[in-house]
Parts: C-alpha cells; structure tokens; sequence
C-alpha cells in the first residue's frame, strides 16, 4: 500500500494536474485584436462628433478676428495675427457702439426671457410632475395624456394662435408676449413626475404632514429639494431653447428695443448684402450670444448630469 507521503506530487482524487505552459497566463490576459479595432473605432466616432460640433464654435472664435475684408476673403477659419490684422478688439467696439449699444440690450432682453422664462418655466414644470405623481384626482390619467399630446405639437404651430390671442388681450410687442408662452412646457412636466416618482419617497412627505407641514410647505421644503437634478434639467433644456428662440419672437415682436438676441442678429445679417460692414458684427455678436449657453452648462454640470443619469442604476 503507498503512504500519503509517497504519492506523486500533483496526483489527486481529481486525477493528475493539468501543466502549466510559459505565457499562457500572458497570452490570456492580452486584449484580443477585435477589442482593440472596436475601442478604435469608437473613439475615431467620437472625434468625429467632437470635430463636427465644435467647429462651428472654432469657425466664430477665427472669424471674429478678421475684419469685412478678410471674411470676405474666404480665408475666415484661419486665426489672424497681430501683425496682419487682429481686428477682434475693433469688432468689439463697433458692436457697442453701433445704434447706441442695441446690441447689448438684445443681450439683456435675452437674459430675461431665457433666465426668467426658465426658472419659472421649471419651477412650474415640477410643481405639475409633483402633483400628478403625489396626489390622486379624478382625470389624473386622461390630463396626463392631454399633456404628453403637447409633446408631439411643435411650438411653430402654435405661434399663431398665441399671436390671435396676444392681440385680443394686448399684448402684441411686449415682453409678455414672449415671457408667457415660454412658461409652459409639456415635456418638462413629464421629464419632472419621472423625477418625483424615483426622488420622493411618500414616507418623507407623510412624515412631513404628521410633524404640522402643508401641501405647499411639504413641496417646497422637501420635494422640491429632493427633485433638485431635475429642476436644473428642465431649466438648462428651456433655458436653450428660449435663448435660440426665433420663431415666436418674430411673430410676435416689432418693436427692435425689446428684440432677443436671434432676432437682432438675424435683422443685421439680412443687411449685409446691401452692406457687408455688417457681416463682422453678426459673426462678433454671434461668438458672445454662445457665452451664456456654456457658463449655463458648465456651471450646473454637476447638477444635470446627476439628472440625466438618475434612475440608471438601482
């Protein structure tokens, strides 16, 4: 009989040991060559999309450095030097002093829609998804429904009718006239009862309403403090579209004075043919109409990406 201790090294009850080749350990672990083709081409896709995105940006930043000559030219992509002409100071100046600044309060009637019309826009926005998630009311459903039927109707068919009733009411050529429409927003109310449905436990508002707290107190201290990311959400979306706003302020708007940035710009851009002075204005002003949307993005991308990416992983 062979004692344990004779029996062969690697020889078990499981059969003898499979051996060990040099490098297979290696081998094993080195990425595949598709792996490798497949990160490639990925990555090329997204050079492209950030190629194709970002060049109408780098196109303005060149351009805005060329005076009429050189835009004309057709040389506007490359960046000018000092010493043949940097002309981005004097584009500058003329953009501020040209009409006695009217660029520059464009600049503020654009803030004002797009800032005010926002924030209201989503505080709205939430308080709607807040009440169609939390509270249960006869036609809740078939409401809903009528507000997702919002969704799939573009805002330029509805200009019109909010022109007719503009007029019956007075208010044609007026901040109003722009401010109110943007107030509503289908989508966001969706976007925000996703939100509320996933951010708000029931407990928290029914501890709320045990410890004395309204309907009003309950939303506005916890509801709308939990659903935070997606008030931001909803703020950034409306806050660029209104800023690219063009379609309702033209139809709605005649007076320059109270004109968004889109319109301004586009009223000087339809006289540059008749005078090409204009073309280095449009293409300046176009470089700082882009200025808000960044500082909006980059300042609250904390906020909207936890928005954007909430509900991903349970």
């Amino acid at each position: 009989m062979t004692s344990p201790a004779t029996t062969i090294a690697g020889t078990g009850p499981a059969g003898p040991a499979r051996p060990r080749t040099p490098g297979t350990e290696a081998a094993s672990a080195a990425p595949r060559p598709g792996r490798w083709l497949s990160k490639a081409a990925v990555n090329g896709a997204l050079l492209l999309s950030v190629g194709y995105t970002l060049f109408p940006l780098v196109w303005l930043v060149t351009a805005a450095t060329k005076d009429t000559g050189g835009l004309l030219a057709g040389d506007a992509f490359s960046p000018a030097s000092l010493r043949d002409g940097f002309d981005l100071g004097p584009n500058l100046s003329r953009l501020a002093s040209y009409n006695d600044g009217v660029y520059f309060r464009w600049y503020l009637n654009s803030l004002l829609y797009a800032g005010v019309g926002a924030a209201l826009c989503a505080l709205i926005s939430v308080a709607a998804g807040y009440a169609f998630d939390k509270y249960d009311f006869r036609g809740k459903e078939k409401l809903f429904a009528v507000v997702l039927l919002g969704v799939l109707v573009p805002s330029t068919a509805l200009a019109l009718p909010m022109y007719l009733l503009a007029s019956r009411t007075g208010l044609v050529n007026t901040y109003w006239s722009v401010l109110i429409p943007v107030l509503v927003n289908p989508f966001g109310v969706y976007l925000s009862r996703v939100f509320c449905a996933s951010h708000i436990p029931d407990e928290a508002l029914e501890a709320a309403r045990i410890d004395g707290a309204g309907e009003l107190r309950a939303f506005w201290s916890i509801g709308l403090r939990m659903v935070m990311p997606g008030f931001v959400t909803v703020f950034l979306f409306q806050f660029t579209a209104i800023w690219n706003n063009f379609f309702l302020p033209l139809v709605m708007l005649s007076d320059q004075k109270i004109f968004p940035l889109s319109l301004g710009l586009y009223a000087w851009n339809s006289n540059t043919h008749a005078e090409p002075a204009f073309y280095p204005l449009v293409v300046t002003g176009s470089l700082l109409a882009a200025v808000p949307l960044v500082v909006a993005f980059v300042a609250l991308q904390r906020h909207w990406k936890a928005g954007l990416t909430a509900g991903s992983v349970k």
